[in-house]
């Protein structure tokens, strides 16, 4: 099986699909709160969006946790 600069295909999925999302999770935080300021959400408003966008997110990172200690 081939490999990129030393990494098989499985080494650069695994890390696109951690880092590189992990990465798109922080700018999409980024996002959510640029939109609460932009909107002058209030802290009501801001905590809903936050809670209400970011749900996919913890569900991803949940999922990372699990795999992590089971070791599956």
């Amino acid at each position: 099986m081939g490999t990129v600069f030393g990494f098989t295909e499985d080494q650069i999925a695994h890390f696109g699909t951690t880092w590189g999302i992990g990465g798109l999770i922080l700018f999409m935080l980024f996002i959510i709160g640029e939109i609460a300021w932009r909107s002058k959400a209030g802290k009501r408003g801001t905590f809903v969006l936050f809670l209400v966008l970011s749900v996919g997110m913890f569900g991803f990172v949940a999922k990372e946790i699990l795999q992590a200690v089971l070791k599956v």
